[in-house]
């Protein structure tokens, strides 16, 4: 942990901070005007997504211009400052949580859960084969979850808290996806010939071949090649 600490620390500076603290103060105008106009669009219980780094970002909205979000976070490890916690948190401190598998389901205004990005509604609802839960016990759910959460990228990220909240199931379409693609890159009749012809020249290299090493030699390639 200390290493990602140590990142942290260098990447993550107060400086950086009190210079965004400024920004909102001078922002906080346009930011009360984007939040209006959002408000006539949004209910409370909507699903809500943006592009953040690699992924889709998930959200539920809780109303006046708060969402509830599950979001990977380096920053709380090392600093106990509440103040400096509840800032936006940065791709840096998103990115080192996700190595750390620390983060936390935490409320923020809409501008601060964007991002930047466009905002993106009730998506799920077209490929989820479960009807949404009503708005106010999705919203509620949300609410009750925040705190800090073991975080993985994999088997329980923002997606899948999204999910229970307005479906009552813990998936990841994202997640599906992934481990679909990477079984098809590793799983298929090319890596398997190649693991093959890369065993058979590391035993030559290696000069003697015995029962137990061609026997190993033999099985990982036929595992891979049943599999694809």
């Amino acid at each position: 942990m200390f290493p990602l600490q140590l990142l942290a620390l260098l990447f993550i500076s107060t400086p950086r901070l009190e210079k965004k603290r400024r920004e909102e103060g001078e922002e906080g105008g346009g930011r009360q005007r984007g939040q209006k106009q959002w408000e006539g669009h949004l209910r409370r219980g909507d699903l809500l997504e943006v592009p953040r780094t690699m992924f889709t970002h998930f959200g539920i909205y809780l109303g006046g211009g708060r969402v509830a979000h599950f979001i990977p976070d380096i920053l709380p490890v090392f600093c106990s400052d509440q103040t400096q916690i509840d800032q936006m948190v940065t791709n840096t401190r998103l990115l080192l949580g996700v190595f750390a598998k620390v983060g936390s389901i935490r409320v923020d205004s809409l501008e601060d859960f964007a991002y930047g990005a466009k905002i993106l509604v009730n998506t799920k609802d077209q490929v989820c084969s479960r009807p949404a839960l009503q708005g106010e016990e999705v919203a509620r759910r949300a609410e009750k979850l925040q705190g800090r959460v073991h975080y993985s990228l994999l088997w329980y990220n923002c997606e899948h808290y999204v999910m229970y909240c307005r479906y009552g199931t813990l998936m990841s379409f994202q997640t599906f996806q992934f481990c679909k693609t990477a079984r098809k890159l590793l799983l298929s009749r090319h890596v398997a010939k190649a693991t093959a012809l890369l065993e058979v020249c590391v035993l030559l290299c290696l000069g003697g071949v015995n029962f137990l090493s061609a026997l190993l030699a033999f099985l990982l390639p036929s595992l891979i090649w049943m599999a694809s």
